[in-house]
């Protein structure tokens, strides 16, 4: 794949070749291109056929028997997922999704009528309607801080989140990429400045965690939740929950009946769910060792180099609102934009109807369009995309796509 020569990550960004053999191997088709990988993104062939592959061998076997031969497997999957975001395989749970490792945190933690939970007008939809849910059955408070977009600095968002602070602030959730525009957030200050103040913080990793280079030691959390369908390329309805070791034994699972053996402080007790197939937590090995050959820090690169090369030509573009920073630590793989004077639900009807490219449709900032490419994507699909907004910004949307 790469040479063994130590070479910056950003000098073979967007060196086209490098990249080839990783591109070919993702399950997609070129008759369609992709740009919602932040959504969910396409699997590994070597994940699907891992995933097919146990699921015929777990097919020979009584359920029992077979979960009982694959739980030293699994424990090896954990271990990797440990090492990748640095902490002890007893701070991780392999769960289904982020919203499930998240609501776990959000409905578990406990809190007191009257405690106040902080966090933002941008952060998941799921989320936000999990701490409606919490506000509605223990008459806890929970504000929310309306973000920029985009954001002056990463300065005007700490202060933003230190000016709500109240005496009476507990919880803080933030994402650690807003899934909205790819905006990164400046999550170990938010901790740091919370810790000192006695409040817990939960990180919504969703976006991030196989997305950008870091470690738990650089975010400095107390609890962490994300999806391995999107950045990790692992199998659908596969997540990862983190949570420190000495606050395990104080949160709850959604569901009482922990796994038979497992006490209040093992963190396999969030995975007591029965039965269900272990395929796919054992496919997750075969993303992770995708990702070591990879490499966090150029596949960090490969996407920043990818978001900037259709948010430099779009800045060019006299209508277009780019709605996300450029700056390598504000954003990486995602990007927001909107054309002014065309609807975005409109366009992106427009793309997939005539070009067969995906993208998504944000209601926020005034009808825009958020672009997320991945590994898979090629720079001529890259380009042929921007050629087609171009070409939108210009002339406009086709008479059967404007809004009345």
């Amino acid at each position: 794949m790469f040479s063994t020569e130590e070479i910056p990550p950003d000098q073979i960004a967007g060196v086209e070749p490098l990249w080839a053999p990783f591109q070919q191997s993702f399950c997609v088709t070129r008759s369609i291109n992709n740009l919602d990988s932040a959504r969910t993104c396409p699997s590994l062939r070597t994940v699907t056929d891992a995933l097919v592959r146990y699921i015929w061998q777990q097919e020979e076997l009584p359920i029992i028997r077979w979960m009982e031969l694959t739980s030293s497997r699994i424990e090896m999957v954990r271990a990797g997922l440990a090492r990748h975001f640095g902490c002890d395989t007893d701070e991780i749970s392999i769960v289904r999704n982020s919203t499930e490792a998240l609501q776990i945190l959000l409905l578990g933690i406990p809190l007191d009528a009257g405690d106040e939970v902080l966090t933002t007008t941008q952060d998941y939809g799921s989320m936000l309607a999990a701490l409606e849910y919490r506000q509605r059955r223990d008459s806890v408070t929970v504000n929310r801080i309306d973000l920029p977009t985009p954001p002056e600095s990463m300065d005007q968002i700490v202060d933003l989140f230190r000016q709500a602070i109240t005496p009476r602030t507990r919880l803080i959730l933030v994402s650690h990429m807003v899934n909205l525009t790819g905006q990164i957030l400046p999550v170990a200050r938010i901790c740091d400045m919370a810790r000192n103040q006695g409040i817990e913080v939960i990180v919504d990793g969703a976006q991030s965690f196989g997305h950008l280079n870091f470690k738990q030691a650089d975010l400095k959390c107390d609890y962490f939740g994300t999806s391995l369908h999107k950045y990790m390329y692992a199998p659908r309805g596969t997540g990862m929950l983190f949570i420190r070791r000495e606050k395990v034994a104080a949160v709850p699972p959604l569901m009482g009946g922990a796994i038979a053996g497992q006490g209040i402080d093992d963190i396999r007790k969030f995975e007591g769910v029965g039965i269900q197939s272990t395929a796919r937590p054992l496919a997750i090995g075969e993303a992770v060792a995708f990702q070591d050959l990879v490499g966090p820090e150029r596949k960090q690169a490969r996407l920043y180099y990818l978001k900037q090369r259709w948010m430099d030509r779009f800045n060019r573009i006299d209508s277009m609102r780019i709605n996300t920073r450029s700056e390598p630590e504000m954003s990486c793989g995602i990007g927001n934009f909107r054309i002014e004077g065309v609807d975005s639900g409109s366009l992106r009807d427009f793309l997939w109807d005539k070009h067969r490219i995906e993208v998504q449709n944000i209601g926020q900032f005034g009808s825009t369009i958020r672009v997320s490419a991945n590994l898979y994507t090629t720079l001529s699909e890259l380009d042929h995309f921007c050629d087609v907004i171009e070409d939108v910004a210009q002339k406009g949307l086709p008479d059967s796509y404007k809004k009345d």
